[in-house]
């Protein structure tokens, strides 16, 4: 069985959500303000915090506070244990889909004998 890494399970259940994911592509921009965050959702101010803490939680950003002001800013190297994840299930499958190919092409010459 594969080693299970539970850093994995944050990090999807993190990319699950839609406006994690758009708070994610803002942050590609740049570090923001929670409040420049906000701005585009219609939602109360605790539930953007709550997804702010569960995309911290799963280390793909890091915030930090000064004065009064949190901002929030992306951790791409988070993101690395994902991609080498999808990666590695590409391979998987590109190799399953290949070796899938290469029967039905042996069975089609088969049948043309």
């Amino acid at each position: 069985m594969a080693k299970h890494d539970p850093t994995l399970d944050h990090v999807f259940t993190a990319l699950g959500d839609p406006t994690r994911r758009a708070i994610l592509t803002r942050l590609a921009d740049g570090p923001k303000s929670v409040s420049d965050l906000a701005a585009p959702f219609d939602m109360a101010l605790p539930s953007l915090m709550g997804h702010l803490k569960k995309l911290e939680a799963a280390g793909l950003i890091v915030s930090e506070k000064s004065g009064r002001v949190r901002s929030c800013a992306l951790r791409p190297a988070a993101f690395a244990p994902a991609m080498d994840w999808l990666e590695a299930q590409r391979a998987l499958w590109a190799g399953r889909l290949d070796r899938l190919d290469a029967l039905v092409m042996t069975l089609a010459d088969t049948k043309d004998d």
